[in-house]
């Protein structure tokens, strides 16, 4: 029935629609006959015909032998023309039950061809209205396009407009130049905090101003005049105020700090001289440095002279050196006119001056110095006076930085420029006092104190005084170096002969050299210098060498070995007391003594001992070689010293103690040499009775004679000096 139904729509489209359902039914059916005849004609072709083709015709019956229907036909043996027309009476059959279906369905293929009319039309309205919409959205299309065309152009505009007023918001701001500030730069006092506001925005409108001109803006002539009078009104009350407190720094008594401090609060004001109105700003700049230089140099000159008169009156000369006898200078060593005076070679207190405390403590006031009747040292004195110039230096450096604007070589040049008078000043009364000084340690304190101060300036990144700290050194190292080479030359040159009645006790050179060398060693700790080091060497080599000829001038071994066993002991005690335990100095000295000591421990063993020491080295020597039997007839000989050491030991290291503690002025090193005395001894005792142990002494009747050597211990510890 769908075939039916679509061939009846195919076929409607070229019947007419008013017709009757039965009508157009019948003509489909007739159609549809006329066709299949036209195909069953085909059938009944002449296939012998010369007008076709037999190729063709061998195609078209290879196709049909291919047919299912066919083939089956074939294989079950029918005869085609009985089964032809069998098939032919189904079709017809077939056809007239279609015929029939066509019929009774006709009205329904009617009514459903005027649906399909009705349809049509419906559709073809839908398609002119759907046309019409069209129509209308490309014409809205094209509108919003318009209309977005039309707000990119409008939003340009836009932001061109914004652009322009910001410019010429800030443009018109800029250029105004409202009453408050015309009011304010004329008439308020340049300490109010007012006045610097607003000569912060006048300094803005005068860069602005001058911006403009150089793009030849035509409304910067609006204000120009304005601008410029209130700039000149602005610089002259400025500079009135700056130069009256400079001007404040001259009057007397005044703390120019105070000042300066103000000035400080104020650093606006040069910037805004130095920015438009330079002249003044080198007007207040040389005054100010004119003022100050003046100030200084007349403070340090006055405070320096008043210092010197706070000196000790008594000073070293150039016959006060180390190697000069005690009788050359009356009463230099020997009679100090001031309780409190150290001497030349001697540190004492003096040192003190490089503690923290001291180094960095008040400045000297000499008015008060002198009502108390104090004295001072010079190093004390220019501790003082170079602290003061410290403080000043740096504050000054730092309030010249920051008022005036000023860093690296131009902050140096300006600092020099007011501070140059007052350091020539200090070079040159320095050269002139170093050139007369024969007083080392003072110099070398000196020395330490600039060492010092210039790793403060250091620490507080002030290059200002590094550079008159170096001129300060120049001074000081050749004239330091050249004193000790002085006293050097006078060890070196001192003849023994010339010093008076010979003594066993430490000379006063040596204390000389061991106070100052101590004195040397302990300051040169913190800041070594291998120079100072060098000559400190040379000065050593030569006391050693004066001990030795010292020395040599004492008839006995004894006397000598006790000569300078005292020397060498007085000068490690002394440098031990400063120097650090590892110097080279004190190592030296150690050497010395501990040999002079054991070569005089054997000097005094000797006398009471003597026979029995020689017998047991000669004895220890033999056994070694195992010809000890060549000491085999020496039986008098032993007996004669076993006996008498028995006989007289305690009154020997009686009477040797008491020798030996009257021979040292140093109780601590008496003792320590009657302590090795006492143990070599015992050493020596104990190797007397090995050696008589041996097979060839032991039949030796003396033997029993022998004294026990724990006994002898015992009995020489009762013998030890205690203090």
């Amino acid at each position: 029935m769908a075939e039916v139904s679509a061939a009846a729509v195919g076929a409607g489209s070229d019947v007419n629609t008013a017709g009757n359902p039965t009508e157009v039914a019948m003509a489909y059916l007739q159609d549809e006959t006329d066709g299949e005849m036209a195909n069953l004609n085909l059938g009944e072709l002449d296939l012998t015909t010369d007008e076709f083709i037999l190729d063709e015709v061998d195609i078209h019956i290879q196709a049909n032998l291919e047919d299912d229907l066919v083939k089956e036909a074939l294989k079950t043996g029918v005869d085609l023309r009985q089964y032809s027309k069998q098939v032919e009476s189904e079709l017809q059959r077939i056809e007239q039950a279609s015929i029939k279906d066509y019929i009774k369905e006709s009205q329904n293929i009617a009514l459903l061809h005027n649906q399909i009319t009705a349809c049509d039309s419906i559709l073809e309205r839908m398609e002119g209205m759907l046309s019409g919409f069209q129509s209308d959205l490309s014409s809205i299309s094209s509108e919003i396009q318009t209309l977005q065309q039309q707000s990119v152009s409008m939003n340009v505009r836009l932001k061109n407009r914004q652009a322009v007023r910001s410019h010429l918001s800030q443009l018109v701001d800029e250029l105004v130049v409202p009453g408050a500030m015309i009011s304010t730069i004329l008439d308020s006092p340049v300490t109010e905090q007012e006045f610097l506001e607003q000569l912060h925005e006048l300094n803005n409108k005068i860069n602005f101003a001058k911006e403009l001109s150089f793009r030849e803006t035509l409304a910067c002539s609006d204000i120009q005049d304005i601008v410029d009078r209130l700039k000149l009104k602005a610089v002259s009350k400025i500079r009135e105020f700056i130069l009256q407190k400079i001007y404040s720094f001259r009057k007397p008594m005044t703390n120019y700090q105070i000042p300066q401090n103000t000035l400080l609060k104020y650093r606006f004001f040069y910037q805004f001289l130095l920015a438009n109105e330079r002249s003044v700003a080198k007007e207040i700049r040389d005054e100010y440095v004119d003022t100050m230089s003046k100030i200084y140099y007349s403070y340090f000159k006055s405070y320096s002279g008043r210092l010197l008169k706070v000196q000790y009156e008594e000073v070293a000369d150039k016959d006060d050196l180390m190697g000069v006898e005690d009788t050359a200078k009356k009463g230099f060593f020997s009679k100090p006119s001031l309780k409190s005076r150290n001497t030349i070679f001697t540190v004492g207190q003096r040192g003190a001056i490089l503690s923290p405390a001291e180094l960095e403590g008040p400045i000297l006031v000499p008015h008060t110095a002198q009502r108390g009747d104090s004295r001072y040292p010079y190093e004390t004195l220019f501790r003082s006076q170079h602290y003061a110039l410290l403080d000043n230096g740096c504050r000054e450096f730092l309030f010249l930085s920051d008022f005036f604007m000023v860093a690296g070589n131009s902050g140096l040049d300006l600092f020099n420029s007011i501070m140059g008078k007052t350091l020539s000043m200090f070079l040159k009364s320095m050269s002139t006092y170093v050139s007369d000084c024969y007083d080392s340690i003072a110099v070398f304190l000196c020395i330490h104190i600039i060492l010092r101060f210039r790793a403060i300036t250091a620490k507080r990144t002030i290059p200002a005084l590094d550079k008159y700290w170096e001129a300060v050194l120049e001074l000081l190292w050749p004239r330091f170096e050249m004193i000790l080479e002085m006293n050097i030359h006078s060890i070196r040159n001192t003849d023994p002969q010339r010093l008076g009645v010979l003594d066993t006790r430490p000379h006063y050179i040596t204390r000389r050299y061991a106070e100052f060398s101590s004195a040397i060693v302990s300051i040169n700790q913190t800041f070594p210098n291998e120079r100072t080091n060098t000559l400190l060497g040379q000065l050593q080599v030569e006391v050693e060498n004066f001990v030795l000829k010292m020395a040599a001038e004492f008839p006995s071994r004894r006397d000598q070995l006790i000569f300078l066993i005292n020397n060498y002991d007085m000068m490690l005690s002394v440098l031990m007391e400063r120097a650090a335990d590892d110097s080279k100095e004190v190592e030296g000295f150690q050497q010395l003594l501990l040999a002079r000591t054991q070569e005089f421990i054997e000097e005094i063993l000797s006398p009471p001992f003597g026979g029995m020491i020689s017998f047991v080295k000669e004895a220890e020597a033999l056994m070694e070689k195992g010809q000890l039997e060549r000491l085999k007839n020496e039986e008098a000989r032993i007996t004669q010293l076993v006996r008498g050491f028995s006989a007289t030991w305690k009154q020997s290291v009686e009477s040797m103690s008491q020798d030996v503690m009257r021979s040292f002025t140093n109780f601590k090193n008496g003792t320590s040499i009657i302590q090795g005395a006492l143990t070599q001894l015992i050493q020596y005792y104990h190797g007397f009775h090995k050696v008589l142990n041996q097979p060839t002494f032991r039949s030796l009747a003396v033997r029993s004679e022998l004294i026990n050597l724990h006994h002898l211990m015992v009995e020489v510890k009762k013998h030890k000096p205690n203090f």
